[in-house]
């Protein structure tokens, strides 16, 4: 399991990425100064559920694995852009609309 701060700094991310939009596992990674995107996964199925976790996606644009059914309705709510029909199983995140830019400051704060 990661170290607990590795935890930390993965959940003060996902906690901060605004409404309607997304980071990637690398991403989230990238702004922790780490290489390590599966350890952020790790983080994420472990204690993810106390962060908006739909909020981060795997580099496919797909829903979070097997929770497609409980995230869409947040990406509907906070007008996440997606493609294809928005139905469980039948869409991905629109990531060249939705994903964080790297100049968000999300990565000028954490990254070093």
């Amino acid at each position: 399991m990661p170290s607990p701060e590795f935890v930390e700094e993965v959940l003060d991310v996902v906690s901060r990425i605004p409404e309607g939009r997304v980071m990637t596992y690398g991403d989230v990674a990238r702004a922790i100064g780490s290489r390590a995107p599966r350890a952020v996964g790790m983080v994420m199925a472990h204690y993810g559920h106390t962060v908006p976790w739909w909020r981060v996606v795997p580099a496919s644009g797909g829903p979070p694995q097997g929770h497609d059914a409980e995230a869409l309705p947040h990406y509907l709510a906070e007008a996440t852009p997606l493609r294809g029909a928005p139905a469980p199983g039948e869409f991905r995140i629109a990531l060249a609309e939705a994903r964080l830019d790297i100049d968000h400051e999300i990565y000028a704060e954490i990254a070093p």
